[in-house]
């Protein structure tokens, strides 16, 4: 032998050696990594799932150990009150082809050679539950995935649902594209990026007694970018994206479509002071092929309180959110709990909260109309004051404007002669024209807004105990009056 394949050989079997260590180290270490990230899957379930109706835990069934490579299978149990208190959980079992580190052979035969702890490969077991399900995916499992968990404990991994085409009943029916994730996560999952995408899904659900209904959605893109909060919930960007979206319904199946649809949500933190802001945009809507417009809507806040804001929440969850059966809890506040409430909410205004419609759009062929309103609010010196200071002092300053196309509420009316099978086009135009002409009128005659032109105009300002609507100033207390005399009348008929 010469000399460099002898040096190449020696390199060979050292590396092989160091391998078969390292495997041995991981495979003794790797249960009790295994419980530890299944203990904080669970506890990370149980924020996510507070206050609703739906639990969810997972545990280690069995782990049998080898040399370089382990079994696990893991059990998820789902259990949702709503069910009732005798309904079984869902459980879903799954199997997982451990490769121990440093070199698996799954990252070798990719020219991956940096070296990690495992690999991970797991996928969803067939149960009498999940049989048909395996059947629409033929026979393969509909649920897998690879995750690579590194020494410093980082995970990356990929999630595949398989494509499948079934029939949910003698009438109804489903074609699913698939859809795979790829994520990331830093040790503990403090830092997560996620992305994920679905090529097409359509749902046609029918009854003997009910028209048949059918939702498709194609071209759909997740995507996440999240930190962990000292407060334990996950702050980052998240985006949705969906190219089109069809709904056909009705007995004359009717098909609404939207296309270019996107939804992007942000928050951060400045201390104990959350931000956020929440778009959303729809390109374009058609119904029966025919133009109806496009929207969008942009939400903002900031300077919320994060330890006032989940205090508030608790209460709500335990005290004011809906049972499992829908009906409210039967338990008032205790005076305790009223005292903590109180001091809540005076937390959460102290911080000088502000809240925001950004904008609010809607366009059609003939018309737009926009309307946007921001508030910010303050802490009062005293909650017993009489109602009207605390407004005033609550209520720092109000911005709204609104501007409303008669052209495009036209255009709204003639689309809902369309939905309820109007088909003469002049009714469906003189009924149009009718609906625009007496929003106006309507605007006018309640005072709160003025015509000019194909446009009714509204504006509303507050600051410092003064009102401005549409350009007439008054104060806090005359604004009272004038709206309790405009509609307090009506409200008594």
């Amino acid at each position: 032998m010469n000399k460099p394949l002898g040096v190449l050989a020696g390199i060979v079997v050292v590396a092989g050696a160091l391998n078969t260590a390292g495997a041995w180290y991981t495979g003794t270490k790797l249960e009790g990594v295994l419980q530890t990230s299944i203990q904080q899957t669970n506890q990370e379930l149980a924020k996510q799932l507070q206050g609703s109706t739906t639990h969810g835990t997972i545990e280690l069934v069995t782990l049998d150990r080898h040399l370089y490579s382990s079994t696990a299978h893991y059990r998820l149990k789902i259990q949702d009150e709503a069910s009732g208190p005798d309904a079984p959980p869902l459980e879903l079992l799954f199997v997982d082809n451990i490769e121990h580190g440093p070199l698996p052979w799954s990252r070798i035969k990719t020219f991956k050679w940096m070296p990690v702890m495992a690999v991970s490969n797991y996928a969803l077991e067939k149960t009498p539950f999940t049989e048909k399900w395996f059947a629409a995916a033929k026979d393969q499992a509909p649920l897998k995935g690879q995750v690579t968990l590194g020494y410093n404990r980082s995970v990356d991994g990929q999630m595949e649902l398989l494509a499948l085409e079934a029939k949910l009943d003698e009438n109804s029916s489903i074609s699913f594209s698939g859809l795979t994730m790829d994520a990331q996560a830093d040790a503990d999952g403090q830092n997560i990026k996620a992305k994920g995408y679905m090529d097409h899904l359509k749902i046609n659900a029918a009854s003997l007694d009910k028209p048949p209904v059918v939702v498709e959605l194609n071209g759909l893109t997740l995507a996440s970018d999240l930190n962990k909060s000292a407060y334990g919930f996950y702050l980052g960007q998240n985006v949705l994206e969906l190219t089109e979206g069809q709904l056909t319904f009705g007995v004359a199946q009717s098909v609404a479509k939207i296309k270019n649809f996107e939804y992007a949500g942000s928050a951060s933190a400045n201390g104990s002071l959350l931000s956020g802001r929440l778009t959303y945009n729809v390109g374009d809507i058609t119904l029966d092929g025919k133009p109806v417009g496009s929207a969008q809507m942009v939400m903002t806040a900031s300077s919320l309180d994060i330890p006032a804001m989940q205090a508030l929440l608790q209460i709500y969850q335990t005290k004011f959110q809906p049972q499992a059966d829908g009906t409210l809890p039967q338990t008032p506040l205790t005076p305790a709990e009223q005292v903590l409430m109180q001091a809540q909410v005076e937390k959460l205004l102290a911080g000088n909260p502000q809240l925001a419609l950004e904008k609010l759009t809607v366009k059609t062929a003939n018309g737009e109309s926009q309307f946007n309103v921001a508030v910010s609010l303050a802490k009062p010196a005293s909650f017993e004051l009489p109602p009207v200071e605390v407004t005033k002092q609550m209520l720092t300053t109000l911005d709204a404007k609104l501007l409303l196309s008669k052209p495009m509420i036209a255009d709204l009316s003639a689309v809902q002669a369309q939905l309820v099978g109007q088909t003469d086009p002049q009714a469906v135009a003189k009924m149009a024209s009718m609906n625009s002409e007496m929003a106006g009128v309507m605007a006018v005659q309640t005072g709160l807004a003025k015509v000019d032109g194909n446009n009714i105009l509204a504006s509303l300002n507050y600051a410092a105990g003064q009102v401005d609507l549409n350009g007439q100033k008054m104060s806090l207390e005359e604004f009272i009056a004038a709206m309790t005399t405009r509609f307090g009348g009506v409200a008594a008929q």
